[in-house]
């Protein structure tokens, strides 16, 4: 060993205690990395079926409508056309397993909703209403328009197919 040059002898030679802890952060990271990306797809889901659900919520109270719909709306439940005080509560979603139609994680949403005033068919119609405009938004933030049908039933992500059931009134 040169003791002039402590550093000639090394050669460019790292220690294994060095490589061993490089190479367990970069499997810890590559873990931590995918475990995250899995769960982001699901909280950006989410977050459109809320965002969709207040949309529907909005088009309700401001009665946007197509022509065909707001005639039969006005003849049978004016109550839908004219603004409401709905507001949506929470969100919850429920994981059922790996759908083999689809091959893809099944998550059925369930939306709660509150308002005053409305019969059980008016519930109804703006329940569907909302849970069309959630699955909808969830198709639009994953670009998978053209996987579902005209009412986006069901929603499509990267990994997962979102149904949606009946919308809870409390």
């Amino acid at each position: 060993m040169d003791l002039r040059n402590p550093y000639r002898d090394i050669k460019g030679q790292m220690s294994v205690e060095f490589v061993l802890i490089a190479g367990f952060m970069l499997i810890l990271t590559c873990a931590v990395a995918s475990y995250i990306f899995d769960d982001s797809e699901l909280t950006h889901a989410m977050a459109a079926a809320r965002s969709g659900a207040v949309q529907g919520v909005l088009a309700d109270s401001m009665a946007v409508y197509p022509e065909e719909t707001f005639k039969e709306y006005t003849q049978e439940h004016p109550r839908l056309v004219s603004p409401s005080g709905v507001k949506i509560v929470k969100i919850a979603y429920e994981n059922k397993g790996v759908n083999p139609l689809y091959n893809r994680t099944w998550i059925q949403l369930k939306i709660y909703a509150t308002g005053s005033g409305m019969d059980s068919a008016e519930q109804y119609r703006l329940g569907s209403r909302i849970n069309y405009y959630a699955r909808k938004s969830i198709c639009e933030v994953f670009k998978t328009q053209n996987l579902t049908n005209v009412g986006f039933n069901p929603a499509f992500s990267d990994k997962y197919v979102f149904t949606t059931v009946g919308v809870e009134w409390v």
